[in-house]
């Protein structure tokens, strides 16, 4: 299984449009190889590089969508397709665009697909979907984009 997206490569820059300096919306993300027996997709996008100053467990939930269908090949920009949302850390239903207080900051775009439907209401955290989806993983894929913000809106230098 794979996870790729038309806006930026793997290991590389997720662009301005994407984070809270630009358009703050999701990127276009494509899936591929999901696996024949899925019954859904799950997706997080996580930031696990906050300064433990702001976060005691250093990380930063940015998107949370589940029971996604696993005939779904791509989630289009600003799209969150047919997916049931969760939400983010700041207890949003909706992606929330990197926006890195300090430093470069990694994001996880992570994929599972999974041999069941999640039992969760909308609004799940990323905890209850991860405990929910525990031992029904079939397949997992991620994508890693990058992001710094420019200087002057750094809030921690």
């Amino acid at each position: 299984m794979k996870i790729t997206s038309s806006e930026f490569s793997h290991g590389e820059y997720i662009p301005k449009k994407y984070t809270c300096n630009g358009d703050n919306i999701n990127p276009t993300l494509i899936f591929e190889n999901v696996p024949s027996n899925a019954k859904s997709l799950v997706l997080i996008v996580d930031d696990p590089d906050v300064p433990v100053v702001l976060r005691e467990d250093r990380m930063y939930d940015h998107w949370v969508l589940y029971n996604i269908n696993p005939k779904t090949t791509e989630i289009l920009e600003n799209n969150v397709s047919k997916a049931v949302v969760g939400v983010n850390t700041n207890n949003e239903p909706k992606y929330q665009g990197p926006c890195p207080p300090d430093t470069i900051h990694r994001y996880f775009f992570k994929l599972y697909a999974l041999d069941m439907l999640l039992d969760l209401e909308e609004g799940a955290t990323k905890k209850e979907v991860e405990l929910a989806m525990k031992g029904h993983v079939i397949e997992e894929a991620k994508l890693i984009g990058l992001y710094e913000q420019p200087d002057e809106f750094k809030t921690i230098k």
